[in-house]
């Protein structure tokens, strides 16, 4: 059996290779090549060199103010995301009745897609701000925290399932060891929960920190990076370079292979920090 999977993996494998290549590797390496080409169409791209890479820097200096925008936007919405999302698991995994109807309610925003959730979160902080005669697009702070309140509420319930799956691969040993030997529940959940949860911990801040840098169709639809560009994010600015500005095609596709690379290094970096602290069980 073993040897004719193995005499025939090649064909088994090769439509899933074929659909990934035409899927990813051909257009990647083709988005490559146009960032540093000028044109409108594919056929009639020019080669200009790093033109389009110092023209996403230099031209109108929207690309470094949506990068710090997006930063302080991931690095707010993981601290808030992951505690709420861990504090939550750790109240769900007591015994207490009703927890998986609440593990159902909280987990169910996730399921909304962004396009949607941004325009009923815009109706409702809308709503409220204009009792205090303000609205999204007014201030830049109005847009940035409406974000993060979208975000996460969406993500939160999604981030819980994963620490909940975490606390329930805990040895019931090693609370009983810390409870004979008199731990309080501080020293419980910092020298015995967090350490186990490592594994957990590493997947909810990898695609806590990723999905914030990527972040577009909630940014798209509750704020479209208004007031005057305030509130736009890495990618809905590279969508408005790519789409909205003609002549610069090529400059959108330079800064869409800076902010792959950026989201590649950050999500590598927070991988090798966390995972030098997850414990063997």
């Amino acid at each position: 059996m073993e040897k004719t999977l193995q005499r025939y993996f090649p064909l088994f494998i090769l439509p899933t290779l074929a659909a990934f290549s035409i899927g990813f590797i051909v257009p990647f390496l083709m988005g490559l090549w146009l960032s540093f080409c000028e044109f409108t169409t594919v056929q009639n791209a020019v080669f200009v060199g790093f033109k389009n890479y110092i023209r996403a820097f230099t031209d109108d200096g929207t690309f470094l103010y949506s990068l710090g925008f997006t930063a302080i936007f991931a690095g707010v919405s993981l601290v808030i995301i992951n505690v709420a999302a861990f504090a939550l698991a750790m109240l769900l995994t007591q015994k207490l009745r009703g927890t998986n109807i609440f593990r159902t309610v909280i987990f169910l925003p996730n399921l909304i897609g962004g396009i949607v959730l941004g325009y009923i979160w815009q109706l409702i902080l809308n709503g409220i701000l204009a009792q205090f005669d303000a609205a999204l697009n007014l201030h830049a702070k109005y847009g940035f925290w409406g974000l993060i309140i979208l975000v996460c509420w969406q993500q939160i319930g999604y981030m819980m399932i994963i620490y909940i799956a975490g606390l329930q691969t805990i040895p019931g040993e090693l609370k009983e060891a810390a409870d004979i030997d008199g731990a309080t529940g501080a020293q419980r959940l910092f020298f015995v929960t967090i350490p186990m949860m490592m594994p957990a911990i590493t997947i909810c801040t990898f695609l806590t920190v990723t999905n914030g840098f990527k972040l577009f169709d909630q940014n798209l639809a509750l704020t479209a990076g208004e007031p005057a560009k305030a509130t736009e994010m890495l990618a809905l600015n590279i969508f408005n370079t790519f789409y909205g500005r003609v002549g610069f095609e090529g400059v959108g596709q330079a800064k869409a292979v800076m902010f792959f690379l950026l989201v590649v290094v950050i999500g590598l970096l927070e991988l090798r920090i966390t995972r030098r602290k997850e414990v063997q069980q």
